[in-house]
C-alpha cells in the first residue's frame, strides 16, 4: 500500500471514529435528578455512576429536603424530575400519598436491610443510608463563654445556653423535621412541645439548611449547632474544634432514599440509575460518610461516629412522621417561626 492510499485510509478511519464518538454522545440520555445530597458530594455520586453507565448524564437539581419536597409537590401536575436520588424517606412517603411515584423494585432489592425497604406490595422507594441527629459543640467558643458540654437534649433547655444554639427550620430542612418528629416520639406530644418551648428560649435563630448549624459552629460563629452526624464528622475531620454530642435520650434519624417520578418519559434510564443506587458499589460510596447503609455487611466504622451508632437511633415511626407532617409543621411554625432566618 503506497503512502497516498495509506493516508486516505487513515483519514477515512478517523472520520468513522469521529462519527462513532458523535453518535455515542448523541445517544446519551439525560436524567433530571432532584436531590438533597450535600452539594459537595454530587460530582462524586455522578462520577461513580458514570464509571458504569457513561450513556446516562445526570442533571442535578439540589436544595434542602423541605424545599425539594415542596418543589416536587408544586410540579405534581407537570413533573420536571425523572428521579429523586437522596431525599428523606418521609418526604417520599408524602409524595407517594399524592400518587406521584413510580412503582419499581430495583435489582438487588432483596439484598437490602428490611428497615431500608418500602414494604408495600409494589414498592416505590428504596433506602440508601441513615442520617442521624447530632449536636456540634465548638470547644473553643464554649470555653470562652463558660458553656459546659451538653450530654442530653434536655440539657439544651438550661438558661446558660440562651442565644447560643442554632438549629434547622423543619419546614425547609429534613434534619429539622427529623429533630421535631423524633422529640415528639421520644417525649410524647405534650412533653415534646414543652421541650421545644424551652429550647426555643435558647435558640439564636433557625436556619433553612440542616448542615448550616454545624458549619456555623465549626467556624466559631455559634458555640452549639443542632445538625446531623455526617456533617459534624466532616467538619471535625477538616480540623474544626468540635466535639460531637450524641444526646443520651436517643437520636432521631431518617433515611436518604431514591424513587422514580411517575410520568417520566425516560423510564428505562431511570430504572438503570435506581438499580445502581442500591448496588454494593453505591452502598460502599454512601459508607464514606454514613455509618449505617442499606446493604448489610457493607458498612465499616466511620471516623468520629460512635461504634454503636445504630443502637442510638430511636425506633422511628416513619409512617406516623409522614402522615402527621403537615400538622406538625404548621404547629411548629405558629409557635417558633419568629426566630427563623429570612430565605
Amino acid at each position: 500500500m503506497n503512502k497516498k492510499t495509506l493516508a486516505k485510509c487513515f483519514t477515512t478511519f478517523a472520520g468513522f471514529a469521529a462519527l462513532s464518538m458523535t453518535s455515542v454522545h448523541a445517544a446519551q440520555t439525560e436524567l433530571t435528578v432532584y436531590t438533597a445530597i450535600e452539594a459537595e458530594d454530587l460530582k462524586k455520586y455522578a462520577a461513580r455512576f458514570n464509571e458504569d453507565h457513561p450513556e446516562i448524564k445526570i442533571n442535578w437539581v439540589r436544595d434542602s429536603t423541605g424545599i425539594v419536597t415542596a418543589k416536587l409537590l408544586a410540579e405534581k401536575d407537570n413533573p420536571q424530575a425523572d428521579v429523586v436520588w437522596g431525599l428523606a424517606a418521609t418526604s417520599l412517603m408524602l409524595l407517594d400519598g399524592e400518587n406521584m411515584l413510580q412503582s419499581y423494585k430495583p435489582k438487588g432489592y432483596d439484598k437490602l436491610s428490611p428497615k431500608f425497604k418500602d414494604r408495600s406490595e409494589e414498592p416505590v422507594w428504596t433506602g440508601m443510608d441513615a442520617w442521624m441527629a447530632a449536636v456540634c459543640y465548638n470547644t473553643v467558643e464554649a470555653e470562652k463563654l463558660g458553656l459546659p458540654k451538653p450530654t442530653s437534649w434536655q440539657d439544651l433547655t438550661k438558661p446558660i445556653y440562651k442565644d447560643h444554639i442554632i438549629m434547622p427550620n423543619p419546614n425547609s430542612s429534613g434534619t429539622g423535621y427529623l429533630d421535631v418528629s423524633s422529640w415528639l416520639q421520644l417525649f410524647g406530644e405534650k412533653d415534646g412541645w414543652a421541650f421545644m418551648d424551652g429550647l426555643h428560649q435558647n435558640i439564636n435563630r433557625y436556619t433553612h439548611s440542616g448542615s448550616k448549624p454545624c458549619k456555623l459552629a465549626a467556624s466559631g460563629e455559634i458555640p452549639i449547632g443542632i445538625s446531623f452526624a455526617f456533617r459534624a464528622a466532616k467538619s471535625k475531620k477538616s480540623g474544626a474544634p468540635l466535639d460531637i454530642v450524641f444526646p443520651t435520650e436517643g437520636l432521631g434519624w431518617d433515611m436518604e432514599a431514591t424513587s422514580i417520578v411517575k410520568g417520566t418519559d425516560k423510564l428505562k434510564a431511570a430504572q438503570t440509575l435506581v438499580d445502581w443506587t442500591v448496588s454494593k458499589k453505591a452502598n460502599e460510596m454512601y459508607n464514606e460518610g454514613y455509618a449505617v447503609v442499606a446493604m448489610p455487611g457493607v458498612a465499616k466504622p466511620v471516623e468520629f461516629f460512635p461504634a454503636n451508632a445504630e443502637e442510638l437511633m430511636i425506633d422511628n415511626d416513619f409512617a406516623w412522621s409522614a402522615q402527621n407532617r403537615d400538622k406538625i409543621l404548621a404547629q411548629w411554625q405558629q409557635r417558633f417561626d419568629s426566630k427563623s432566618e429570612s430565605k
